[in-house]
């Protein structure tokens, strides 16, 4: 009866810990809280919505795509997010599992002996585990914030790689499109160039010099053409778009550069408030110190059960107890254990710091990249292409004249494609800029390269 009255006093601090620790599936696996993460961070709010699916792709389809709208699509569709954010669902899975405790055992035995049968029963349940319950889901909880963490800067980070690829696939539209009105400027002048040749108006250096010209444009057009190919089809990977969705429109040219550039402000404070690699450099600091904890819990007391015993045997009345197994710690103090988990938290602590410190320079890099690819947009805008179009007027009003010669008028034509070419290189490396200094605040600060 002793042991029943002793089970009895542990019965309601069984059920006070069960209750205190228990956990259970949420409702959406944590989706929202990632969903609202990434919304302030991707320019396209409520594409992680279970409602946003196949259906919304449709709309968006239909009209040619800007930057916005193919991060969005990218979000609602595309695989490998998908992917990554079912790891929240493992995640989940481990929390409800650190609140349920080990399934109690039972045993059974019967002997037979001279002086009769023996029949030997015992329940027995995992006391250690009841009593570290409430740790356990403390430690797993913030495992699942991590992996909310985790799963909205895989959003994030394909957000900034959709707008990198569509300003690549832009610059190389508008690219293409030059280069074959450059051809067709090149291929008269050719021509031109060999009509005089074969009159005697021109010398043979002369001829071939056009001729040249020409052969480069062919070429060059025909890697514009592969490149608008290659960058559109990288955008088609990040969109998950496949058979008649990959007919999507872009437009002819990149977007206009913004009246002014952004001002650094207080860009450093940003990304240490809002960077989620720093977010989840600090939580893992605080799981680890809450293992820690629970090593020391479990340094000396590492397996720990507690048994009810009934006992009978046909001579005898029936016996009624309790056991206790306890692992006796003669070998194992649980020191190396302590140690191990002392130096893991270090190292957490030691990584967080790196990781401001990265992510500080790294917001300032941006900045410096943006600020600088603004500059040389903005001079290629109003003094590189400005003159290159007054000069090509002036060489053009001098030839109808007759006061220049077509010589310079076809080489003013080569000078143009490179200024250009050079306009909108500059143009498209200003939006990535741009793109490259939100994930520095925002997200990662890493960019994917495939």
């Amino acid at each position: 009866m002793a042991a029943f009255h002793t089970l009895s006093r542990l019965t309601p601090l069984a059920a006070a810990l069960l209750l205190g620790g228990c956990a259970s599936f949420s409702q959406d696996g944590g989706m929202q809280a990632v969903s609202t993460l990434a919304d302030a961070r991707t320019g396209a709010p409520g594409a992680l919505a279970p409602a946003a699916g196949a259906d919304g792709l449709a709309p968006l389809l239909a009209q040619p795509l800007n930057a916005d709208s193919a991060v969005r699509i990218a979000l609602m569709n595309n695989p490998g997010l998908r992917a990554a954010l079912a790891e929240l669902g493992a995640s989940e899975a481990d929390l409800v599992q650190s609140g349920r405790l080990r399934n109690p055992g039972l045993s059974f035995g019967r002997s037979h002996g001279s002086e009769g049968h023996e029949i030997d029963r015992s329940a027995s349940f995992d006391l250690a585990g009841l009593l570290t319950m409430p740790m356990r889901v403390q430690i797993e909880r913030g495992r699942f914030e991590q992996a909310k963490l985790q799963a909205a800067s895989s959003a994030v980070q394909l957000a900034a790689d959709t707008r990198r690829a569509y300003f690549m696939a832009v610059a190389a539209v508008q690219t293409e499109q030059f280069m074959q009105r450059a051809l067709v400027s090149a291929e008269a002048g050719a021509q031109l160039a060999t009509r005089l040749q074969q009159a005697g108006n021109w010398s043979r250096l002369d001829q071939a010099r056009q001729q040249v010209f020409y052969a480069d444009a062919v070429s060059d057009l025909a890697r514009a053409r592969h490149q608008a190919t290659a960058t559109r089809e990288r955008l088609t990977r990040l969109l998950g778009l496949w058979g008649r969705q990959t007919a999507f429109i872009l437009p002819d040219r990149l977007p206009d550069l913004p009246a002014k550039a952004e001002e650094p402000g207080t860009i450093e404070a940003q990304a240490m408030e809002q960077r989620l690699d720093v977010q989840m450099s600090k939580l893992d600091a605080q799981a680890t110190a809450s293992a820690l904890g629970l090593s020391n819990v479990t340094r000396v007391v590492n397996v720990l059960d507690v048994a009810y015993t009934n006992k009978s045997t046909s001579a005898a009345p029936r016996e009624n107890g309790y056991e206790v197994s306890l692992e006796l710690p003669l070998f194992d103090w649980g020191t190396a254990r302590h140690a191990r988990a002392q130096a893991v938290y270090e190292q957490a602590l030691q990584r967080t710091a790196a990781t401001a410190v990265n992510a500080r320079s790294q917001v300032r890099e941006a900045y410096s990249s943006y600020r600088t690819a603004y500059d040389l947009a903005r001079h290629y805008r109003d003094e590189v292409v400005p003159l290159r179009k007054t000069i090509s007027h002036e060489v053009l009003l001098r030839y109808n004249g007759m006061l220049a010669s077509v010589f310079e008028l076809l080489a003013d034509a080569r000078e143009q494609v490179a200024s250009v070419n050079s306009a909108i290189e500059t143009q498209r490396d200003f939006w990535i800029a741009q793109t490259e200094l939100q994930s520095a605040i925002n997200g990662s600060g890493a960019a994917n390269k495939e």
